[in-house]
């Protein structure tokens, strides 16, 4: 990693910064299974896991991502506990699907409870220039949504540069997204602070043009809380204090949980 990165964290050697960071990161965290083999059993005790943490004294994270079929279970499980049922659609993980179809998933996700839909681009569309259809898309599955907020993920490591990475985070944000997303989890390399930094760029030329918050959130490898930290230290080095907070920053992320409880029950 850059030592422009490991820098940006030598803040959190201090014990007491570096628990209130993780505390933090915690109440932004979200719980993730997307998997082939996923079932009502696996996304139940997911949603046990994500309910666990308030009789810890600790916070709950942000919200729960499964799959469509299970959007309907996980809303039910979650009445009332402010954690939110995101849900991926629109042909996650490829972006390959009429698009009507795409939409026609968004919409079963939200009858079914979804609060919050992350989608996928279609990184073929993108890379041969296609950059209408792509900016079209993102507006027709925001409109989909309704009331839910869209997350779009980008696949930055399917997009070869910084320069397609700043090009995709625009037309996201141009399509309506109410947060970008780096990527799926399914190929590598997923997310990274390089491609992160690219992303809060924009989003901070924006900020300064419109005057709208659009929301940033990595996924895909992040297991650990000095991964976590980086990208912490990012979002605050770039957008500031007020970006920390979960209605902006979100970390996708299936393991980094349970290494995040263990260091602040048991100071490991």
């Amino acid at each position: 990693m850059d030592n422009y990165f490991e820098e940006l964290t030598v803040p959190f050697k201090d014990s007491k910064l570096r628990q209130e960071a993780l505390g933090r990161i915690l109440s932004f965290l979200d719980l993730t299974t997307l998997e082939g083999t996923d079932n009502q059993q696996r996304v139940n005790a997911l949603c046990d896991k994500a309910l666990s943490y308030k009789a810890l004294n600790l916070p709950s994270p942000a919200a729960v991502c499964v799959y469509p079929p299970f959007a309907g279970l996980v809303s039910e499980r979650l009445i009332g506990s402010g954690i939110k049922t995101a849900v991926v659609a629109g042909a996650f993980p490829s972006g390959q699907l009429p698009i009507r179809l795409k939409v026609a998933e968004v919409e079963y996700a939200v009858s079914e409870g979804a609060d919050e839909i992350d989608m996928v681009i279609s990184r073929g569309t993108f890379l041969a220039g296609d950059y209408d259809t792509i900016r079209n898309e993102v507006a027709e599955m925001k409109k989909a949504c309704g009331d839910a907020h869209l997350k779009v993920i980008l696949e930055t490591g399917e997009l070869v540069s910084s320069e397609n990475v700043r090009k995709a985070s625009e037309l996201a944000i141009a399509g309506g997204a109410d947060f970008i997303k780096t990527s799926t989890g399914k190929i590598q390399p997923a997310a990274t602070p390089e491609a992160m930094a690219v992303m809060l760029d924009v989003i901070s030329t924006h900020y300064k043009s419109s005057g709208f918050k659009i929301g940033i959130k990595p996924a895909g490898g992040i297991s650990s809380p000095d991964q976590a930290l980086v990208y912490y230290a990012l979002v605050h080095n770039k957008l500031g204090d007020n970006w920390l907070n979960n209605g902006l920053f979100r970390i996708g992320a299936s393991r980094l949980a349970d290494a995040i409880v263990k260091e602040l029950t048991e100071g490991v």
